[in-house]
């Protein structure tokens, strides 16, 4: 046996500590005392090996132990092992393992870099830590890039893509076309012909180079409601600095598909033009508009991009059905559907199974917020890009674990609003900024409630019905954000938990749900000028956790 021992702490001593362990027997004893012909042994493997020896290696950094590099940037002097620098960057390892006379150095200068990026970036290498801001993030992309590091260019997109704004997105288009980054150039490319009448209100737009308002205006994708819109910022344009733009007004003028514009603009107000009217090469485009419009016998000859209509961006809505409960359990699946071409499709997934969740869409994003998944109860909340569709969880969370929680969005905020965490139903109420990624607690209700519907109508947010955690409710109580005060309104005509409501002209509409005893097919709706509910007719079906949507074709 003592034989034995010995030969399982040789065969341990030999190993890396470990956080799993496999144990494999030998052979069993032989008869007569006989030890096995093979020994028991002991593997180990370490998921905190990397990670700790990383952190020791960059202590020993922080005080220039064993360091064989020392990096000036700038007034910036950083220690540094050059084999930890070479394994995280091609750029280092191009520099140290090649030819380069920087390989036989002990002292590097790299120029035309900043110097807190690039201490930030070699942090990095040891820590597998960063920080990207609005403060750092257009110095650490073109240090990212020099580096090669991927992982950080990506991430600083990531991050831009998420900054993306009507008066920032062509400063953000420039920037990703200056440092490659092909995906974001995309997408501030798409953002822009999206939100171009919006862009065009931004000085950004006014003081484009030539060439990047020809390239903006020449797109087919603009997302204008007519001709007259493209004018009139190519115009601005050029009166932000006349005496210096007079001389490109007929270049800028080809990219405005004037024979697109009614007769009465056409005439009215771009013939009426002074620097119109005074430079001949905008008259000769001013009259092929004329021409086109009023010999409609030779059009077909006349075609060319000015005649061709803008394809602006299809504005359809979409249906997402986000989480939900299958099978025994919280799934975490999300399916979108089209109406125009009458098809679901799979989408991205949650990065957490959901069931009870609230889904509201802010800015074109679609925030899935709290539900249950399974186990627990959430106070996370992942955000969904239908342009990258990609979820992202780094929205924070709100102060309470929520199911079966109301959302609705008022006046740019995100609101939850009540829902259950488990131990007692909620009125608590929570708005989120997305400009602060902040969760703010504002007053409470005056009923708690589960199972809530929520509306917003004339800048009021509505909580309708739901539970107290022992009955249904027919009660309503109205939020006016002005005053951050709750009042009571008119009750329903019949207790509703899980009920669906919509506002269609001007009125609140709320539809099946489940009483004491029943899933319902009535429905009724509300008048906030008369402060009553009146009943309208049932549905065909009784429907309980139904959703409305109004859609005005």
């Amino acid at each position: 046996m003592g034989e034995l021992v010995q030969d399982l702490l040789l065969a341990t001593s030999s190993s890396s500590t470990s956080s799993s362990v496999g144990i494999t027997q030998g052979s069993p004893a032989l008869a007569g005392g006989d030890r096995p012909p093979s020994p028991a042994r002991l593997a180990y493997s370490s998921d905190k090996h990397p990670r700790s020896t990383l952190g020791e290696l960059n202590l020993i950094r922080k005080h220039q132990g064993l360091c064989d590099v020392l990096i000036n940037v700038g007034s910036r002097r950083i220690y540094a092992h050059k084999v930890i620098l070479a394994a995280c960057s091609p750029y280092f390892r191009a520099m140290f393992t090649g030819e380069l006379a920087e390989s036989r150095q002990t002292e590097v200068t790299i120029r035309d870099v900043d110097e807190n990026a690039m201490e930030l970036l070699v942090d990095f290498c040891y820590t597998s830590f960063i920080t990207v801001e609005e403060s750092n993030v257009q110095t650490l992309l073109p240090a990212a890039c020099l580096l090669q590091l991927q992982e950080i260019q990506d991430v600083c997109c990531e991050f831009l893509k998420r900054q993306l704004d009507p008066s920032n997105c062509l400063g953000i288009r420039a920037f990703a076309d200056t440092h490659a980054c092909r995906d974001l150039l995309h997408i501030a490319e798409k953002f822009t012909q999206h939100k171009f009448p919006e862009v065009v209100e931004h000085e950004e737009f006014r003081l484009l180079p030539l060439n990047q308002l020809i390239d903006i205006c020449s797109s087919d994708e603009l997302n204008v409601r007519s001709e007259e819109q493209v004018y009139h910022a190519v115009m601005a344009w050029v009166q932000y600095n006349l005496d210096d733009r007079r001389q490109h007004l007929a270049t800028a003028l080809k990219y405005v598909r004037m024979p697109l514009l009614s007769p009465k603009f056409l005439v009215g107000t771009v013939g009426a033009d002074l620097l119109i009217k005074s430079d001949d090469s905008c008259r000769d485009l001013l009259d092929e508009a004329k021409d086109y419009l009023l010999l409609p016998q030779e059009r077909p000859r006349m075609q060319g991009p000015r005649t061709r209509p803008r394809k602006p961006i299809r504005r359809g809505e979409i249906l997402f059905a986000v989480g939900g409960w299958c099978s025994g359990d919280a799934i975490n699946s999300v399916e979108k559907y089209d109406p125009q071409t009458e098809d679901w499709k799979i989408v991205s997934s949650t990065s957490k199974r959901r069931c009870g969740v609230g889904v509201a869409v802010l800015n074109d994003l679609l925030y899935a917020v709290g539900g249950h998944d399974g186990q627990s109860y959430l106070n996370s909340i992942e955000r969904y890009d239908p342009q990258t569709n990609q979820w992202s969880a780094d929205v924070a969370p709100t102060s309470s674990c929520r199911t079966s929680v109301g959302v609705a969005v008022l006046d740019g905020y995100l609101y939850a609003v009540g829902g259950q965490d488990g131990v007692s139903c909620l009125n608590h109420v929570e708005k989120y900024d997305p400009k602060e990624n902040k969760w703010t607690r504002v007053a409470s209700m005056m009923t708690r409630r589960l199972g809530v519907a929520v509306a917003v109508l004339n800048g009021y947010l509505y909580a309708i019905g739901g539970s107290d955690g022992q009955s249904p409710l027919n009660t309503v109580e109205r939020y006016d954000p002005r005053t951050n005060k709750w009042t009571i309104v008119a009750p329903m005509s019949t207790r509703r938990k899980h009920l669906g409501c919509a506002v269609f002209n001007n009125m609140i509409y709320a539809v099946g749900g489940r009483d004491e005893a029943t899933e319902l097919s009535s429905a009724e709706r509300y008048n906030p000028v008369k402060n009553t509910w009146s009943p309208i007719v049932a549905m065909m079906s009784r429907r309980s956790g139904v959703s409305c949507k109004t859609n005005l074709n």
